[in-house]
């Protein structure tokens, strides 16, 4: 099948029909009538209005999910039950990739491509892995006196609200939703006001797949109102989010003046990228590194947004990222040509060109971009930016920007970067360029951060787990280890 073109993409965004209502206990429901609007970065334009939550509406949300986990079919499924309705909804997000990429691009400004060939397959494989997996768990049986039987097995949570960013609307979604419910859990899920049209999307056709009503319900608003109700709600057991330090700080202050719900916290990011001298190959080196910080336009608490380069490469590897920044093509998110879209909104991009301007104040060297471009096509766009000369404590080497922004920090032995690779409050990620084995295995155990690249950056798939350290949060998403977030250990002691 030809893939669709520019103007395909141009031609089904013109027939987009959007969804704009909560989806509760399998209906979808206006609430109490108030409204916001989801305007597209790729232009500026309105794509609709949508139903915008408050505490009437989290309250019928979360009393759906707790009748559903108290009383409804769905914890009691055979797991193997349960895991045929994900692979059904990862069948049906296959089915409907192309509305769900365009869907996606046009709310947040990702590239068409990225949101088709990346987010989809990520969404897709999330739901048909944890949907294969839910009937894989064994519950133990530990040795203990010949007189007594002992089993420890794992029990749905109960009622989860997840709450998860715009960066990656529905991968994040699939991350926190698809383990919840394999475990046997019912789920509130509350999308980004930037970005609530996909995750409607996603909820009608979970619907379709065979989940129960009032199992997973979306309900749209934004973090003061909507994002504190579910989080001070005395009936959610189980808070996972996914977005700011500062944020993530609300949450646990929530749960502390609430029920002491669990909260689990994928945080910020000021990841480090590592290049020595003997990395493998310089030019891929460089050329990841480019794709790293620019990749998704920057908005990725991942992103390797510090290049620490050793000074005997500094420049020869600065001046190949500098190449390709300038190279990348910048432009309408529909168009599958385009390498890098939109930022997400004009508040965003204030925030990100204040960063750069005051990257120029505390002394750093603009070696590419800086400013605002396309500004003719009612967008918000920014070039494709690359510092060096970073001191370690400016703002720009300490604070999380979450935009196309690099800091290249040069460095003189491995004790050094080792020490500025962990001069941050966050620890999520690294990457590390090494050709020695030893230097490998020894730095990856130095760096403060729940996943460590080795010659390669953003590699990986669900079977590993996903997290941070420090002030980038707790718990891990992926991987089997996603399940523990949503069960509860019960000991049954049996004396015989």
């Amino acid at each position: 099948m030809t893939a669709p073109t520019h103007d395909d993409w141009l031609r089904r965004a013109k027939e987009f029909r959007p969804p704009r209502l909560h989806l509760i206990d399998g209906a979808e429901e206006a609430g109490g009538g108030s409204a916001f609007p989801v305007v597209s970065p790729r232009d500026g334009q309105v794509l609709t209005e949508v139903a915008d939550a408050g505490t009437a509406e989290i309250d019928a949300a979360v009393a759906a999910a707790r009748r559903a986990f108290d009383n409804g079919p769905w914890p009691r499924l055979a797991p193997a039950e349960r895991g045929r309705v994900l692979v059904r909804l990862a069948d049906l997000l296959d089915a409907h990739r192309a509305e769900l990429a365009l869907t996606v691009s046009l709310e947040t400004g990702k590239p068409i491509g990225e949101a088709h060939d990346i987010e989809l397959r990520a969404v897709t494989q999330t739901f048909r892995w944890y949907g294969q997996l839910a009937d894989k768990l064994t519950d133990e049986s530990p040795h203990t006196a010949p007189d007594a039987l002992a089993l420890v097995t794992r029990e749905p949570a109960g009622v989860v609200g997840a709450v998860v960013p715009w960066n990656f609307p529905l991968t994040l979604a699939g991350w926190k939703v698809a383990p919840a419910l394999a475990a046997g859990c019912t789920v509130v899920l509350k999308p980004s006001e930037n970005s609530p049209l996909s995750a409607l999307l996603l909820g009608r056709l979970a619907l379709e797949a065979g989940l129960p009503p009032g199992v997973l319900n979306v309900v749209n608003g934004d973090g003061p109102v909507a994002g504190r109700a579910l989080g001070v709600h005395p009936d959610v057991d189980v808070l996972a989010f996914t977005g700011s330090t500062a944020v993530g700080r609300h949450y646990l202050r929530y749960a502390a003046d609430s029920n002491l719900k669990r909260v689990w916290l994928e945080l910020g990011g000021k990841s480090p990228n590592i290049v020595l001298p003997d990395a493998p190959d310089l030019d891929k080196a460089a050329a990841t590194a480019a794709w790293g910080i620019f990749f998704n336009q920057g908005e990725m608490c991942t992103a390797p947004s510090r290049l620490l380069v050793h000074s005997s490469i500094a420049e020869q590897v600065t001046e190949a990222v500098v190449a390709r920044a300038r190279a990348l093509r910048v432009g309408d998110p529909l168009d599958p040509e385009t390498e890098m879209g939109a930022l997400v909104g004009e508040d965003h991009l204030t925030r990100v060109l204040g960063h750069v301007r005051t990257a120029t104040e505390d002394g750093a060297r603009l070696r590419t971009g800086g400013s605002r471009t396309l500004t003719g096509t009612g967008g918000v766009y920014l070039e494709p930016t690359v510092f060096d000369r970073v001191a370690p404590d400016s703002r720009l080497a300490r604070e999380e920007v979450f935009g196309p922004v690099l800091a290249v920090l040069a460095f003189d032995d491995l004790d050094e970067a080792v020490a500025l690779a962990n001069a941050t409050e966050y620890g999520l990620a690294a990457g590390l360029w090494t050709s020695d084995l030893s230097t490998a295995h020894r730095v990856s155990r130095a760096l403060k951060a729940g996943t460590v690249w080795v010659n390669c950056y953003e590699e990986g798939d669900l079977t590993v787990p996903f997290g941070g350290v420090k002030r980038s949060g707790n718990g891990r998403d992926k991987s089997v280890h996603a399940l523990e977030k949503y069960t509860e250990l019960k000991t049954t002691w049996i004396q015989l």
